[in-house]
């Protein structure tokens, strides 16, 4: 993974999400850094230990925190399926943590580079 590090710039276009970990801004494909969202149904491959929870309210609740808002991005990378790896902020909170704390997703430290999220999210 290539790492950038860059002040948070504000993103083009509305976003939309995806699933509770994933949003679209313009054409840019985005993975929020660091959580683990439940998947939209027949999305879980068999073997592989998927998130637990409702996929539509964690999509649901990115959706509504998007709604209307400015958001912005700090890209630490990109992922093996060529989504963007980010910090999205909106109101200047981070989406990462806004799911954490509602439950809408996981922590994944093995994901967490430098301990970026555990430190903004009090982990």
């Amino acid at each position: 993974m290539i790492l950038l590090f860059l002040a948070a710039v504000a993103l083009a276009g509305p976003c939309t999400a995806t699933d509770g970990d994933t949003i679209r801004c313009g054409s840019e494909r985005i993975r929020l850094t660091a959580i683990d969202a439940p998947e939209m149904p027949g999305h879980c491959r068999q073997g592989r230990d998927c998130a637990p929870g409702d996929p539509f309210a964690s999509r649901d609740a990115i959706k509504s925190i998007l709604s209307g808002a400015t958001a912005s991005i700090e890209r630490l990378g990109v992922d093996r399926y060529g989504r963007t790896v980010a910090d999205v902020y909106v109101a200047g909170k981070s989406l990462s943590c806004l799911q954490l704390s509602a439950g809408h997703a996981r922590y994944w430290a093995k994901y967490d580079q430098g301990q970026r999220i555990a430190k903004e999210c009090g982990l």
